[in-house]
């Protein structure tokens, strides 16, 4: 006589308890990355903090009146960092796309060599290279202005991009671009519904970098831009020694909002899974 196996139970997971695991992470992440921002906040309100009071002992908003005044370089300060961060993020990825495509799928003559001088403005001092640049600059107009600002920070920007953009055309397969060729598509449709949608992870994974160095870099503009170009690290370095800590405080805090702010937007990015065409994106 044959013995019937017993029915199985099927166990469903409810989504709810997925979604609240997930929700939960998110929040634990927040407020990681919010809680070294409390003393910050603290001190962008206080008017007198002494020691070894725990708390200030006088409140007021005269930081944050300076940060959203008119008469004030904070928000052209701001701008100014905005414009520039993302004017190099966009020229740092025209650059990158063609220049990674090159170093992850072809392999040619002097590639060690290529990657080398990739490499080299992340090895050779900021000094001294942007000293040699002032030089350049001043004889064809560009020290003291944004293009050049903008110019210069591709220097330090440009390595990474290139060498996330190398690492995920090398796990790309040119096949698919072949088959869309095939059926008729152009050159422009081939990159636009093909290769974009599956280096796309990269992209953002290399403007994050981008946008970050650009936002936070103070030699550079300090030497190109020759104290024309007011960005918000120099207006920050500039209250910081000043001993004003309450501006000080909220400069920081408007400094690192943005940064922040674009990493949590991209932050699904990182993992890869995103990626339009499965192995894009393992960097």
């Amino acid at each position: 006589m044959q013995k019937v196996a017993p029915s199985q139970s099927i166990s469903i997971k409810p989504r709810w308890g997925n979604s609240v695991g997930r929700w939960l992470a998110v929040g634990a992440i927040v407020v990681g990355l919010l809680l070294p921002f409390l003393p910050l906040l603290i001190w962008s309100f206080s008017h007198r903090w002494y020691f070894p009071a725990v708390a200030p002992t006088e409140w007021s908003l005269r930081a944050w009146r300076y940060v959203f005044g008119d008469n004030t370089q904070a928000l052209q300060a701001l701008g100014y960092s905005f414009v520039i961060a993302s004017a190099t993020t966009l020229l740092s990825i025209a650059i990158g796309i063609p220049a990674g495509r090159a170093l992850g799928l072809h392999e040619f003559r002097g590639k060690a060599l290529v990657r080398f001088l990739i490499l080299a403005p992340t090895i050779v001092p900021p000094l001294a290279v942007a000293m040699g640049i002032h030089i350049v600059f001043i004889r064809y107009g560009l020290a003291n202005s944004l293009p050049g600002v903008v110019l210069v920070h591709l220097i330090p920007v440009t390595p990474y991009m290139v060498l996330v953009m190398a690492s995920v055309f090398a796990n790309y397969n040119p096949q698919y671009e072949e088959q869309a060729r095939t059926l008729g598509a152009r050159p422009w449709q081939v990159f636009w519904y093909v290769t974009l949608p599956a280096i796309f992870p990269g992209i953002i994974v290399g403007g994050l970098f981008a946008f970050i160095i650009s936002w936070s870099e103070y030699l550079l503009t300090l030497l190109i831009g020759g104290g024309q170009v007011i960005t918000l690290p120099l207006l920050l370095f500039s209250f910081a020694n000043s001993g004003d800590n309450a501006i000080t405080a909220a400069l920081s805090i408007v400094f690192i909002g943005p940064a922040v702010l674009f990493l949590i937007l991209t932050s699904r990015y990182l993992t890869g899974r995103n990626a339009a065409i499965g192995g894009i994106g393992r960097l």
